[in-house]
């Protein structure tokens, strides 16, 4: 079973990328649990929020492993819940820690931020999204990942993937 994280900024075409891709690879996705957890919460959100957010990620990553075909693709990973533990609150605790130097997957597709940003409640500083992909990227590259950066829109974007993918040795 391989595991591919789909990760980077706010409104980079994760959680679209993640379904084409498993319509193409004929698999499942794991949708990001943040959006289900906060879109029933009033904000704002505390950072105990966040450790529960990550706990349900990978609750749900672990309910899909058993029914995915041999490529399960993840909407968010712990670097995520990391960089933005630390924007907000300044420090990320340490479960998220724990779990962000834990977490193992086959290759990240980080996500660029050549789409236009689209609005919605529970999205926060679009004027910040290329500090936060310079974030993701030097902690993807430090821990020496298979990182790939997926840039282009519509179904360029997803055939770039396909391809990046292919690469792997993912078909």
């Amino acid at each position: 079973m391989y595991k591919i994280a789909v990760t980077g900024p706010e409104s980079t075409g994760k959680s679209a990328l993640c379904e084409a891709l498993a319509k193409h690879f004929n698999t499942c996705w794991v949708p990001e649990f943040a959006r289900t957890y906060l879109a029933g919460r009033t904000p704002p959100y505390a950072k105990e929020d966040l450790d529960l957010i990550a706990k349900g990620q990978l609750n749900a990553e672990k309910e899909m492993l058993t029914k995915a075909d041999h490529i399960l693709f993840c909407d968010t990973d712990m670097t995520v819940m990391k960089v933005w533990s630390e924007h907000a609150f300044g420090s990320c605790s340490p479960l998220i820690e724990k779990l962000y130097r834990e977490q193992s997957y086959d290759a990240y597709l980080l996500c660029d931020i050549d789409l236009p940003w689209e609005p919605d409640p529970l999205r926060e500083h679009p004027e910040l999204r290329a500090y936060f992909f310079n974030t993701y990227h030097t902690l993807l590259k430090h821990h020496q990942n298979k990182l790939i950066i997926i840039n282009g829109s519509g179904i360029s974007r997803v055939q770039n993937a396909i391809h990046a993918l292919g690469i792997l040795g993912l078909k």
